[in-house]
């Protein structure tokens, strides 16, 4: 394994964890991992790395309890590589500096809940069309109940992704009216709430995701009589998996407004971003899945 430069300053954390991950190949490892890539000719395929680099990195992750490796294969032996609760501790790293990068390095460093048509954060998130899902579960609910993503019973899921949504008006974090592609949350979740009977004709579940806290949400859903759930992605565990575009208002992380249709298959139909008309996105959404639902 190459030699590691060990930074001096015991009491500084900075220092201390980026002695673990201040290589760039190291977090670009624990972006894949975190959206399901965790085999080793996965990830070198996915970072066009060698392998001897890769196994160094795969290594040192490893002896940080940032990966744990598994046996998913007997003959030959060979592993997966999947995120610690150490590991899935950085998600919030990774999305603070994707956020940093869209705002500062791709965008204009103003704070926006929203981009431009053909920016490169649109065209990644446009990327996603054709990718799964990863498995996992998000809390909903004022008990936060785990739920999937993706509904286990139905052809399709609607997910919307929205900044956030409060049972109080006072709730809202100062200045959030100015910030662009904020506001609007409460009119998109009542429209398709008044549309949800459409989807199910359809056979499309509706699924809300916010970073907010699960209680925040039920709050919020009870109010407004949502007859679909709303999931808090507060962890940041499905915006790490897809690279879903944020902003950062008073104080939280906020995921900018998207929708995305998803199959039965986990797969990612189609991507609706930036959203500009909420009441607009909501039959566009409605007719994708439509279109879909045709043989």
């Amino acid at each position: 394994m190459a030699r590691r430069t060990h930074l001096g300053d015991a009491n500084c954390s900075i220092a201390q964890a980026l002695d673990v991950v201040g290589d760039w190949w190291t977090l670009l490892i624990v972006r894949d991992a975190a959206r399901g890539v965790d085999r080793f000719d996965d990830l070198q395929r996915e970072l066009g790395v060698s392998r001897k680099v890769l196994a160094e990195r795969l290594r040192l992750l490893v002896d940080a309890d940032v990966l744990a490796r598994e046996p998913y294969q007997e003959r030959p032996v060979r592993y997966a590589y999947r995120l610690t609760p150490r590991g899935r501790a950085l998600l919030p790293v990774l999305i603070a500096l994707q956020d940093w990068g869209d705002q500062w390095v791709l965008g204009d460093g103003t704070t926006t809940g929203t981009a431009a048509d053909g920016s490169p954060e649109a065209e990644r998130v446009h990327a996603l069309t054709g990718t799964r899902v990863p498995a996992l579960l998000l809390p909903a609910g004022p008990d936060g109940e785990p739920l999937d993503p993706v509904a286990p019973d139905r052809p399709f899921t609607v997910l919307y992704c929205f900044p956030g949504a409060f049972a109080r008006p006072a709730s809202y974090p100062p200045g959030w009216g100015d910030i662009p592609g904020a506001a609007g949350c409460t009119l998109e979740s009542c429209t398709y709430r008044d549309r949800s009977a459409e989807f199910t004709a359809a056979g499309a579940a509706v699924h809300g995701v916010s970073a907010q806290r699960p209680d925040e949400q039920a709050e919020f859903a009870e109010r407004e009589r949502l007859p679909f759930p709303l999931l808090s992605d507060a962890e940041l565990t499905l915006s790490a998996a897809l690279r879903l575009p944020t902003f950062r208002a008073g104080g939280a992380v906020r995921l900018k407004r998207l929708t995305l249709v998803v199959g039965a298959d986990r797969v990612i139909r189609r991507v609706f971003y930036p959203v500009t008309d909420v009441t607009a996105s909501v039959a566009e959404a409605l007719e994708a899945v439509r279109t879909a639902s045709r043989p």
